[in-house]
């Protein structure tokens, strides 16, 4: 079989498309029916439909917060006369000025501030202190001692209440705030958990080098390992006062002198003097008590996600 000579083509036949070319480039070149890739009208769509629940989620989360703020600027007749009306007319801080001398929230700022304080010192060292050890130190029944820790995180804290309240009387802690502010710092498992996964992202050739160099266990945590935690012991930190800050219950069954409330109690006792008479002065007093741990959580929310990333718990 004698193969047949291919024909020899001048550069003006090369430049000139041919049929052949046309009906190899033409379904590349031809627009898809529609516009665009299959499935990008369908991603749009999806992601519009989401934007607007994320949107509508947000509003009605939104929405009592605001509702509140405006109201504690209404005054008493605006209340009793049209309590649907959605802006103050006029506008007041009388509410905020009665409701601050009404109870003694000084004081009460005063008793939240410095448990949230100590809390949350306390909680980060121990909680650093015992997730560095679950990560990186090996003994014996390591792994179900935290499995058992963790687990304690599941037990709601109603179930807790009794017996803690008995603990806390044989330590003659009852109406004192030492009950309040110990255990938040030596039982968080939450904490330990966080720390735990920080530490296990740290390169271990940091304390290899450490050792190689000399130095022990607690010099390695100081030096090398607890530098290393700031971004994680800044997110818990917001976290744990957030807690400590809102707690109701164990303050509540605990404290007992008025002199010692916190302020979601003191909030709770002005609720029941004055909710049914006045509710600007509630909304105002609300207001007051919400308003800090509300300005500490915007600021630090950013810090709070890159930790929950960096640490492993942010879905990734």
């Amino acid at each position: 079989m004698i193969a047949k000579p291919i024909p020899s083509l001048t550069r003006d036949e090369l430049s000139v498309p041919t049929d052949s070319t046309i009906a190899i480039v033409a379904p590349e070149l031809e627009p898809r029916p529609g516009g665009g890739r299959p499935g990008r009208g369908r991603r749009r769509l999806s992601a519009t439909v989401l934007h607007v629940a994320l949107i509508v989620a947000g509003v009605a989360m939104v929405f009592p917060f605001v509702w509140m703020l405006i109201t504690s600027f209404k005054t008493l007749p605006q209340l009793l006369q049209d309590p649907l009306s959605f802006w103050p007319a006029p506008w007041t801080l009388d509410n905020y000025v009665e409701a601050w001398n009404a109870a003694p929230f000084a004081q009460a700022y005063f008793n939240s501030i410095y448990i949230v304080v100590l809390a949350v010192i306390g909680t980060l060292l121990t909680a650093s202190m015992a997730g560095y050890a679950f990560a990186r130190i090996r003994f014996r029944g390591s792994r179900i001692i935290f499995v058992v820790f963790l687990a304690t995180q599941m037990i709601p804290k109603q179930v807790t209440l009794v017996p803690f309240y008995l603990l806390m009387a044989q330590f003659g802690w009852v109406d004192s705030h030492l009950s309040l502010i110990v255990p938040a710092m030596l039982v968080n498992p939450f904490a330990v958990f966080l720390m735990r996964q920080f530490v296990l992202s740290l390169p271990k050739e940091l304390e290899e080098a450490a050792l190689v160099d000399g130095a022990g266990r607690w010099r390695i945590f100081w030096s090398v390992i607890l530098p290393n935690l700031k971004p994680g012991l800044g997110a818990l930190s917001i976290i744990v006062a957030l807690d400590v800050w809102n707690s109701f219950l164990f303050p509540l069954v605990l404290l007992n002198s008025p002199d010692l409330f916190t302020v979601p109690l003191l909030l709770s006792s002005f609720r029941g003097q004055f909710g049914s008479l006045n509710y600007g002065l509630v909304m105002a007093a609300s207001a007051v008590a919400t308003i800090p741990m509300l300005i500490a959580f915007v600021i630090g929310q950013r810090r709070i996600l890159n930790s929950m990333a960096a640490s492993g718990l942010g879905g990734r």
